[in-house]
Formats: structure tokens, C-alpha cells, sequence
């Protein structure tokens, strides 16, 4: 059913907990995992017609080296010798950048954090996992911060 798990992670306690859930379901599929981090581009929020900031060489490059590595450290050697484990960090749109990363290497399930935010925080910043779950082609699997929480209490 599942052959290829893409986790998208912004390094926060839900995608770490939608990491946890994603390797079971690897596991049980013999699946192959592979980690994703979408770093919003520093840049974007300053540019308009009325501001120039000039662009620091190799602060995106700086970014996705970061983003890599910590990547790196969450994955166990079972990711990468059983689950054939990859990483990989892009600069971009977050909904939108791994809805066309699940699509362009054929994935079949997206397993991502969600924090959850109601109200006038939701209605202001939006939600990521939303933007996804109305636009992916594959399944999308969310842990929220409550699930991870409740999971600790037990």
C-alpha cells in the first residue's frame, strides 16, 4: 500500500512525533522514509517596490546546509539501513513545496505535525497541514501537538 513515506518536518515537537508515526508505518509497509524540511526564503517578507535589501552570499545555502543536518540528527541508523532513509531541505512555500515534492518523487503517503491552532491565531497564519491535506495527490497523515501530549500521559 505504502512504498515511499514522506515526512515533512519544521523541526518542531509535532513533526518530531509524525516522525515517530511515520517509521511504524514504514516498518509495518517496508517502506522507504524520507524527511523533508521547506525553510521559508529570508528574503521574501522584505522585498517590494519601496525596499531594497541586499541578499547575504550564501545565507540560503547557510539555511539549507542547517536544515540538512538537523535532518541528520533525527534519523536512526534503522531509518537508514532498513527504511533506506533520506533527507532533503528546500527553500520555498511550505504547503506548497511539499505538496510538489510528494508528487515529483511519487510519494504515496505524507505524514506531518500540526499545531493545531484555532480561532484567530488559525485564522491569521493559516495552517500548513491544511494547505496540504486540501491539495496532495497521496494521503496525508497528521499528528497534532494534542496527540503527542496524550501519548506522553499515558
Amino acid at each position: 500500500m505504502f512504498k515511499r513515506i514522506l515526512v515533512a518536518m519544521d523541526f518542531s515537537t509535532p513533526s518530531d512525533a509524525a516522525l515517530d508515526y511515520a517509521r511504524s508505518v514504514a516498518t509495518r509497509f517496508d517502506a522507504s522514509l524520507h524527511l523533508l524540511h521547506v525553510a521559508e526564503d529570508p528574503y521574501r517578507a522584505l522585498y517590494s517596490a519601496e525596499v531594497f535589501v541586499p541578499e547575504v552570499e550564501g545565507l540560503r545555502d547557510e539555511i539549507l546546509r542547517d536544515a540538512t543536518g538537523r535532518l541528520n540528527d533525527r534519523l536512526v541508523a534503522s531509518d537508514v539501513n532498513e527504511l533506506h532513509a533520506t533527507v532533503d531541505a528546500v527553500i520555498g512555500t511550505p504547503a506548497g513545496c511539499i505538496v510538489e515534492y510528494a508528487g515529483a518523487h511519487e510519494m504515496d503517503l505524507i505524514v506531518m505535525g500540526t499545531h493545531g491552532r484555532g480561532g484567530m491565531s488559525h485564522l491569521l497564519m493559516g495552517s500548513v497541514a491544511e494547505r496540504v491535506v486540501r491539495t496532495a495527490s497521496c494521503p496525508v497523515l497528521t499528528v497534532s501537538e494534542s496527540c503527542v501530549n496524550a501519548a506522553k500521559a499515558a
